[in-house]
């Protein structure tokens, strides 16, 4: 499963250059990764209204080519890797044209808000993990 979120680039999003600076498209990454959550028919602020939040405990960005000010811009979420305390999301930027502008990963676990010591999603949610093993293997397939 694969969701396709749109972004408007806003002004302050740019550098001198007119190019949405480098720091954003993680910002982009945390929309796209809600929308997707959310197409799954969860929502964050559930987690956390039990105590648990989803750190990023590792990021990767690749940068292809770059959008400006005024552009359209999308971006595509899906699972690149799940294990059930480990949740990798890919990342794809692309313009109006559908031309890959960037693309990226993030690792997350979830944690108890007040001890930060990781926890399993399969135990602690199970329909989280259900629908995040389902949504993983339609990518593989």
């Amino acid at each position: 499963m694969r969701t396709k979120t749109p972004i408007k680039v806003r002004y302050s999003e740019t550098d001198q250059m007119g190019v949405v600076y480098h720091a954003n498209y993680l910002i982009w990454f945390e929309i796209g990764r809600t929308a997707f959550v959310e197409a799954l028919g969860f929502q964050y602020h559930e987690m956390e209204e039990e105590g648990v939040v989803s750190p990023v405990i590792h990021a990767d960005v690749h940068f292809k080519q770059p959008i400006r000010y005024g552009q359209q811009a999308y971006v595509e979420t899906w699972i690149e890797g799940y294990n059930g305390i480990r949740t990798t999301y890919g990342y794809q930027i692309v313009d109006e044209d559908d031309i890959v502008a960037v693309t990226g990963t993030t690792e997350h676990v979830i944690v108890q808000k007040d001890r930060f010591r990781p926890l399993s999603l399969k135990k602690r949610f199970p329909n989280w993990h259900e629908a995040y093993l389902k949504a993983y293997e339609k990518v593989e397939d």
